[in-house]
């Protein structure tokens, strides 16, 4: 059974305030706003019972990210006041720390856990996109098992064991088979992370797309 999206099951202390100023946004939200023309991050009333489904990050220094916040994502345009800052990551107690005028996207510990895997990891984009997950197969892409919920200690396991496998060496993707549509890509920088989940887009419609002659 699949999941509703915009549920945060971690443990999250949130202190309510705005953002430093000093913080630049701007590419994230040039790249967000990207993602969201492409229907990879957005919300329909016909997908998910109209929640508003995927979210993007950015590291600031060490294990501290900014992210769009829970149920942000049906809107074309954000602001500040539409991002957080995590600020301390437990990914063993399943608990967060966040400050900003929102809560953090309810998928924001799948974004520490990547974090967690290679300091040289600047962003995360967590998409929902029916073509590429159901090309997981056919694709070989690296995924999590279908009975891991997203948001959990299980899912930072799983991605773990991802990393230190070696599934995610040709391309930095991977989908979430428990947590219908979701996929996850991340990089040094935007365009590594973009170009990722693109291009496997592209593949995946590829394969149900008759050949023009």
């Amino acid at each position: 059974m699949q999941e509703t999206e915009g549920v945060i099951k971690y443990k999250l202390h949130h202190t309510l305030k705005p953002l430093n100023n000093a913080l630049d946004l701007t590419e994230l939200n040039v790249w967000r706003s990207l993602l969201y023309q492409l229907e990879l991050i957005g919300q329909r009333p016909e997908r998910y019972l109209g929640y508003a489904y995927g979210n993007i990050s950015q590291r600031i220094k060490g294990e501290q990210f900014i992210i769009s916040g829970t149920q942000t994502s049906g809107f074309s345009q954000l602001s500040a006041e539409h991002y957080c800052m995590v600020t301390k990551v437990h990914l063993s107690h399943n608990s967060l720390q966040a400050t900003g005028l929102c809560k953090p996207s309810s998928e924001a510990l799948t974004h520490a856990s990547v974090y967690a895997q290679n300091s040289a990891i600047s962003c995360v984009i967590h998409a929902h996109n029916a073509d590429i997950w159901h090309a997981t197969q056919a694709l070989a892409l690296a995924c999590i098992a279908p009975d891991v919920s997203y948001g959990t200690p299980a899912m930072a396991q799983a991605v773990t064991q991802l990393f230190q496998s070696d599934k995610l060496n040709k391309q930095p993707i991977f989908t979430m088979l428990g947590h219908e549509d979701g996929v996850i890509t991340f990089g040094k920088d935007f365009p590594e992370a973009a170009f990722a989940m693109i291009n496997t887009l592209a593949k995946a419609r590829q394969l149900t797309t008759t050949t023009l002659k």
